[in-house]
C-alpha cells in the first residue's frame, strides 16, 4: 500500500510518497511560494533533486503538478494515481472535536473550518490541501492527523486557564498544545529503542525547532504540554516569546500604542532568542557570534543562557505532571542537531540524576543514547518522523 502524506502550509505543500510495506519513502518534496510569485517545486527521488518553476496560484494547481511528477515518465515513482491507495493529511488545530485521527468526509471538513480561528495560519492551508485532493483525486480515500488530538488526554485541572470560566464555555479558550504527532511518534520510538512497552514509561519529549514544545508522556498518554491556547505559549523559541507574565502585554500596548494584531505580531515574530539577541531566531547565529565574540556576543550568550534554562525548568514541570520521569528524549532541529544546547539544558538536570555522555552527545541527527551508564533517567536523541505517522494512521483507518 503506498501512502501519500500531504502538509499544507500557508504557501507551501510538502509531500512523501511512503510504501507500507517497508515503510519507505518513494518520492518526497516541496512546493514553494504558491499564490506569492516565483514559486517552484523540489521534487526529491533516490537522493536526486529536481527543480520546476511552475507559477501556481493555489493549492489545486501545486497538488496537480505534484501528482504529474509522480507519475512522470523520467522521475516518477508510480505508474499511476491508482498506485495511490490514501493522502493522509496534517493539520494543526482541531479544537476539542478531534481526539484521534480520522477519515475524511463534508462533515469533517465543516467542522475543520470551525476551528480556523484556533490556527488562522494553518488551518486554512490544510482545508486548501483536503478540497485540492477531493478535486483532483475524487473518490480516494482520505484522513487527517491532527496534532492537537495526542493532548486531548490531558485532565481538566490542567488544561483549564484561570480565568472567568465563562471564557471556556463561550470560546473554549483553553490549553490545545501542538506538535502531537511528533510527540506520539518519538514516545513511541523511544519505548522500542530501550525495549519496553510504552504503557511503562514516563517520557518527555523535547520536540525543539522553531517552534517548541516539551510533553509530559505517562503510560503512552500525554498528561501535560507547555504550548497552550496557541503555538505562542510554553518555552521560549526562535521569534516566539513563549510565556511571560500577561501584564507585560497590556503595559506595552498602552505604553507604545500598539494594536491587538502589531503586539501578537511582536509576541510571533519579533521575541524569542530574535528578541532577546537582537541577532537571529537562529541557534546556530547566535553561537557563531558567541565563538567569534561579536559585537553583540553578551546578548547572543544571554539568549541562549535563558532559552536552555527555561527548557529545564519546563522538564521539571514535566516530572512534576508524572511524578518522576524515566527517558527525556529530544527531537526537532535543535533537538537533534544542537549538541552545546542539550549539554546546557542537561547540565541543569543534575539534580534529578541526569548525567550526559558528553561524547556521545556530540552528534548531530542520529537515533542515539547520549546519557551515562551511570544517569538515573536515560536521555535519547530521536528524530521525528511525523510523515510516518501520518501514513501509518492513515493506513490503519482506510484498513478498517
Amino acid at each position: 500500500m503506498k501512502i501519500l502524506v500531504l502538509n499544507s502550509g500557508s504557501s507551501s505543500l510538502k509531500y512523501q510518497l511512503i510504501d507500507m510495506t517497508d515503510e519507505s519513502v518513494l518520492a518526497k518534496g516541496n512546493f514553494e511560494r504558491i499564490g506569492q510569485g516565483g514559486s517552484f517545486l523540489t521534487h526529491k527521488v533516490n537522493g536526486e533533486k529536481y527543480k520546476i518553476e511552475e507559477e501556481v496560484e493555489n493549492h489545486e494547481q501545486a497538488i496537480k503538478i505534484v501528482l504529474n511528477q509522480l507519475i512522470d515518465l523520467e522521475h516518477g515513482v508510480v505508474s499511476s494515481l491508482d498506485e495511490i491507495a490514501a493522502t493522509g493529511h496534517r493539520v494543526v488545530h482541531g479544537g476539542e472535536k478531534f481526539t484521534h485521527s480520522v477519515v475524511v468526509d463534508d462533515e469533517v471538513i465543516e467542522e475543520l473550518k470551525r476551528c480556523i480561528d484556533f490556527a488562522p495560519l494553518h488551518n486554512p492551508a490544510a482545508i486548501k490541501g483536503l478540497e485540492a485532493c477531493k478535486k483532483e483525486m475524487p473518490g480516494k480515500p482520505m484522513a487527517i492527523v491532527v496534532d492537537t488530538a495526542f493532548h486531548q488526554t490531558i485532565p481538566e485541572e490542567r488544561y483549564i486557564y484561570p480565568i472567568p470560566y465563562e471564557y471556556y464555555t463561550k470560546y473554549k479558550i483553553r490549553k490545545y498544545g501542538a506538535h502531537g504527532t511528533s510527540h506520539r511518534y518519538v514516545a513511541n520510538r523511544v519505548a522500542e529503542l530501550i525495549n519496553k512497552p510504552v504503557e511503562s514509561l514516563r517520557i518527555i519529549n523535547c520536540h525543539l525547532g522553531q517552534g517548541a514544545s516539551l510533553a509530559a508522556i505517562e503510560n503512552g498518554k500525554c498528561v501535560d504540554t507547555t504550548m497552550g491556547f496557541t503555538p505562542l505559549a510554553g518555552i521560549a523559541m526562535g521569534t516566539r516569546s513563549g510565556d511571560l507574565d500577561p501584564s507585560v502585554v497590556t503595559y506595552l500596548m498602552k505604553k507604545e500604542n500598539i494594536s491587538p494584531d502589531e503586539m501578537s505580531n511582536i509576541l510571533n515574530k519579533k521575541s524569542g532568542l530574535l528578541g532577546m539577541s537582537e541577532i537571529s531566531g537562529d541557534n546556530r547565529d547566535l553561537l557563531s557570534e558567541i565563538e567569534n565574540n561579536g559585537a553583540k556576543a553578551h546578548q547572543a550568550e544571554l539568549a541562549i543562557k535563558s532559552y536552555t534554562y527555561i527548557i529545564a525548568e519546563y522538564i521539571a514541570k514535566c516530572a512534576v505532571a508524572m511524578n518522576g520521569v524515566d527517558v527525556i528524549s529530544f527531537s526537532g532541529g535543535v533537538g537533534e542537531r544542537g549538541p552545546d544546547e542539550r549539554k546546557m539544558i542537561c547540565e541543569r538536570l543534575e539534580f534529578l540524576g541526569v548525567k550526559l555522555d558528553l561524547e556521545a552527545n556530540k552528534v548531530k541527527a542520529e537515533e542515539r543514547k547520549i546519557s551515562s551508564k551511570d544517569s538515573k533517567i536515560e536521555v535519547w536523541i530521536v528524530p521525528t518522523e511525523e510523515e510516518l505517522m501520518i501514513a501509518r494512521d492513515t493506513q490503519e483507518l482506510i484498513s478498517k
